[in-house]
């Protein structure tokens, strides 16, 4: 049995549910599945501990649930275990909790009381890509961690899209470079797949871990194992923990190093082109983003700098200290 049912059926969802919820399971991606089976196991460990069925879930039962779990988590988390709830109740054929007016209120009420902008993690830039990746040792792990760094910035990759790329996905270019086709992403849920860039230096760091680790077919990033021999793949808990402990390795300071994360590399490299001047529409394009949503998000502090009103107030400082260093004409004629 899938572990996701696995997790529902021993929280006591009729056996109804789970057949239903079986059937249903073949739309939803693997990553959707390991989302759902975290959030599901929040939420039905919840529910058992105050007597309450998680399915169907009453509107009071995920309310209460709401504001237990506003406590410690996030908002941002806490509306994604919402979300979940409520993929877990319309697959089963059941009445989206969310709907209802009771938990529309508590999520209105977590926002109010926590009155905070998501915490958006520190973009890893092309200076901190060099100064990281010139830092990295010879061993193998760290040849690894140097094409996993590399190959994130290039391609913009998620940590889930990073680890499920294959060696059948790298096709090298005609100029030096290579191309990975992204074969599922987040927005891409129907796996049409999508073509992403790597610059010729990543391509020879890319190369050089795998000649080493003597890889030539499946995932192209893998686990070590104690023994030192190499797993079949690499989880996706472990992209943040590399890139910290490579930006440790590198000498930055600790607050630098607690806030990247495994998204650091996409938002670094958001925020390097829209410094560039390349443009919305090549940002989107990299990012792969259907909408401008994200890419204002990452670099909105860059695109404050570079709007209208900033360009309006250095337009006048040019004009005012211009105007400083000509000569008035009316002080020339008092002078005559």
């Amino acid at each position: 049995m899938d572990q996701l049912l696995e997790v529902l059926a021993g929280f006591g969802v009729a056996n109804t549910d789970v057949e239903i919820l079986r059937a249903a399971r073949g739309a939803w991606s693997e990553n959707t599945r390991r989302a759902l089976r975290s959030d599901l196991k929040i939420f039905g460990n919840w529910c058992a501990g105050h007597g309450l069925p998680m399915l169907p879930a009453q509107g009071e039962t995920v309310a209460r649930f709401v504001e237990s779990a506003a406590r410690d988590k996030a908002p941002a988390t806490v509306r994604r275990y919402v979300a979940s709830i409520g993929t877990l109740h319309r697959a089963a054929g059941h009445a989206d909790p969310k709907d209802g007016a009771v938990v529309r209120w508590a999520l209105q009420c977590m926002q109010r009381r926590k009155n905070r902008r998501q915490r958006q993690a520190l973009g890893l830039t092309w200076e901190m890509r060099q100064r990281i990746l010139a830092a990295a040792g010879g061993r193998l792990i760290d040849l690894r961690d140097r094409a996993l760094l590399a190959v994130a910035y290039d391609a913009m990759l998620r940590r889930s899209e990073l680890v499920a790329l294959e060696v059948a996905d790298l096709s090298e270019a005609t100029l030096g470079g290579a191309t990975l086709l992204v074969r599922r992403s987040k927005a891409d849920q129907t796996g049409e797949g999508a073509e992403v860039y790597l610059t010729p230096d990543t391509l020879e760091l890319l190369r050089e871990w795998l000649q080493q680790a003597r890889i030539r077919n499946g995932r192209i990033f893998r686990s070590f194992r104690p023994n030192g021999l190499l797993g079949e793949s690499l989880d996706v808990s472990q992209v943040s923990r590399i890139f910290k402990a490579m930006a440790r390795k590198a000498g930055f300071d600790k607050q630098v190093v607690e806030g990247l994360s495994a998204h650091s590399a996409r938002i670094g490299a958001t925020q390097d082109m829209i410094a560039s001047d390349l443009g919305l529409a090549a940002v989107m394009q990299a990012g792969r983003w259907k909408t401008a949503a994200m890419v204002l998000r990452y670099g909105e502090r860059l695109l404050v700098q570079r709007g209208g009103l900033a360009r309006f107030a250095r337009l006048n400082t040019s004009r005012t200290a211009s105007a400083r260093t000509e000569p008035d004409p009316r002080v020339d004629a008092a002078l005559l």
